[in-house]
């Protein structure tokens, strides 16, 4: 058989998770879950983890963001700007992690049909994506108001007060608005991520479109060169750690501020003394400009409510400045040196179109060229507002619901409420809204729901410390759809890398192979993250080993020697930010963060995309 030959993992209805998650299906909505009835599709299919948008257990609440992205990257995909041969990209969740998977091409005439509408509707967006790109940003910013301005009733009260009742009665309790409230901040949450894919398979498709265009012009160009001559972009997500830097350097102009911010201590310990002195109170109120919107970035990926933002954690931009004010009295440099960048890639393009020979040549480079310029900073634009910013504000809004649902004994913790799905916190909130109505004495289920809560919370523990299998299902012969290839950067190189990584010891294996995202060669000590909160451990000349990496990490990047993850491709955000940065990076290696351990000494090649284990620690 056909599967024999290329190896298999196991098919998603025959694994079995370990024991210690017993009752984990419980936690998600049956639509997200590998059934028997959808079997033979689901059977036809090749699954892997999503270590990008999912790396760790996925609490129950925090799955609506993937609920979100799995309708909108495939609506867009298939049904608004309708890329003739790409179709979505399904999801279903294994032992608490993400399992996804790219639809095979439509029929022929699907194609043609599709064919027609893009032909029409995608040159209109690159050839206005300015202009689109200011309204996309006003009415997002809409959208961030309108949850911000989301009103949260927290207590109930004992009686409706009498301007709800007189001259005439408002029609409604706020019972009832608290359930309404709920509703409306999950249809906003879903029309969020509508926006967010609105352009951003488009961006990609730039990229691709150049590529090859790049590699027709010019055979044998390498990856990592096609990637310098898109490098050097002014985007949003790289705002809050230039702010960052400029609070550091004010800081370190001025004595006072400099020594406060220098010693040990908590971000609060340090504000209450800079209230102090005329200086220390000048710099907060440089900082207070700021926060808002730039600290709403998350401290990890922007897909986890423990995760925190900046702007509720504020230890974490405090210790990057403390860094950042000792690294500048050394004299180093901390900023993105984006001047270099651009120099270098204008300098790129402009070596390889004087090997360009005829006008028709040139024109097409021109076009594709001017094309992933203008549209594909997209990806990094937008990233701060949806993942980071709105993000943030939803996390604070969902805190009160679960505020309220703690105050009236339903959850023993605000952030319990994550623990149940966004069908089942409506549950919770009609049974506060029953009780309360009902009268005095009258009981919620409290005890039931603060027991499953705490099932659910001890499987997500024990998911943690499980390392879950990276794929299920019959390998493809060849993966062809070009998201997964850029993006996730699976390949059946990298399939092949899992497989083996099955069979063989990580100690057997002393080199790994992956894309070649951004050029350069350097060797170092390995420092391996194996959860998003690990970053704060990186020291400066080590060498970042990650499942991915994410923008919101920006400040570690100017005292790394390179990057390298699990996943990931060309266009992933470790690629781009590592472009952004002049860093060496091998993205998709699919095993480096079990062959790698911290402390070994490796070589990262970025234009070869090849990472050596010289040295184990």
């Amino acid at each position: 058989m056909a599967e024999e030959k290329l190896g298999r993992f196991p098919y998603p209805h025959e694994f079995q998770v370990p024991g210690s998650l017993q009752g984990w299906e419980e936690m998600y909505p049956p639509q997200r879950l590998f059934s028997k009835d959808r079997e033979e599709w689901e059977k036809n299919h090749f699954w892997y983890q999503d270590k990008i948008h999912a790396p760790e257990p996925m609490y129950p609440l925090d799955d609506i963001f993937q609920e979100a992205w799995q309708i909108a990257l495939s609506g867009y995909t298939t049904r608004v700007f309708c890329i003739p041969p790409a179709q979505g990209i399904a999801q279903r969740m294994m032992g608490c992690y993400m399992y996804i998977t790219p639809l095979e091409p439509p029929p022929p005439e699907v194609i043609q049909e599709k064919a027609a509408l893009f032909g029409k509707r995608v040159p209109f967006v690159f050839q206005n994506y300015q202009r689109l790109w200011e309204e996309w940003l006003k009415k997002f910013h809409k959208l961030g108001a309108e949850m911000k301005e989301l009103k949260v009733p927290q207590d109930l009260g004992n009686y409706v007060p009498d301007e709800q009742v007189m001259p005439s009665p408002r029609g409604y309790t706020d019972a009832a608005e608290l359930m309404a409230a709920f509703n409306t901040i999950v249809n906003q949450i879903f029309r969020a991520w509508q926006y967010h894919f609105e352009y951003l398979n488009l961006a990609y498709l730039a990229y691709l479109m150049f590529v090859d265009t790049a590699r027709k012009l010019f055979p044998g160009i390498k990856e990592s060169t096609i990637g310098k001559m898109v490098a050097g972009a002014d985007v949003s997500m790289f705002r809050p750690e230039e702010e960052l830097c400029r609070l550091s350097r004010l800081a370190a102009s001025q004595s006072p501020v400099r020594s406060i911010l220098k010693k040990a201590g908590t971000a609060e310990d340090k504000i209450s003394e800079l209230k102090g002195n005329d200086a220390g109170r000048k710099w907060l109120e440089e900082l207070e400009r700021v926060k808002d919107p730039w600290f709403s970035v998350s401290c990890g990926s922007g897909w986890y409510h423990y995760e925190g933002s900046w702007i509720d954690k504020m230890d974490v931009p405090f210790s990057y400045m403390q860094s950042y004010v000792e690294r500048i009295e050394k004299g180093e440099s901390i900023e993105r040196s984006l001047s270099e960048i651009s120099e270098e890639r204008e300098r790129i393009v402009g070596e390889y179109k004087s090997l360009i020979k005829t006008d028709a040549d040139r024109k097409s480079f021109d076009d594709a060229y001017n094309v992933v310029r203008s549209i594909y900073k997209y990806a990094e634009d937008h990233l701060f507002w949806v993942e980071h910013w709105l993000h943030t504000i939803w996390f604070s809004k969902i805190r009160e619901f679960g505020g309220v649902l703690t105050r009236y004994g339903l959850l023993k913790s605000p952030e319990d409420i994550y623990l149940f799905n966004r069908f089942e916190v409506p549950m919770l909130l009609e049974d506060l809204a029953t009780s309360w109505a009902l009268g005095i004495g009258a009981p919620t289920r409290g005890k039931y729901w603060m027991e499953k809560a705490a099932k659910r919370e001890k499987i997500i523990e024990a998911a943690r410390k499980w390392s879950p299998i990276p794929a299920l299902g019959v390998p493809p012969a060849e993966v062809s759809e070009p998201f997964t290839i850029m993006l996730w950067g699976v390949t059946g190189d990298t399939v092949g890398e899992w497989l083996k990584g099955g069979k063989s010891e990580p100690k057997d294996l002393n080199e790994l192979k992956g894309f070649a995202s951004s050029a350069g060669i350097v060797e170092g000590p390995a420092r391996v993250l194996k959860l998003l909160g690990d970053v704060v451990l990186l020291q400066p000349g080590e060498i970042m080993v990650a499942p991915c990496t994410n923008p919101s990490w920006a400040p570690v990047f100017t005292k790394i020697k390179a990057a390298v993850t699990d996943i990931g491709g060309l266009t992933s955000h470790a690629a781009i930010v590592s472009r952004e940065y002049g860093l060496p990076s091998v993205t998709g290696t699919g095993l480096a963060t079990s062959v790698i351990k911290t402390g070994d000494i490796i070589r990262v090649d970025g234009s070869a995309g090849t990472v050596k284990i010289l040295k184990r620690a």
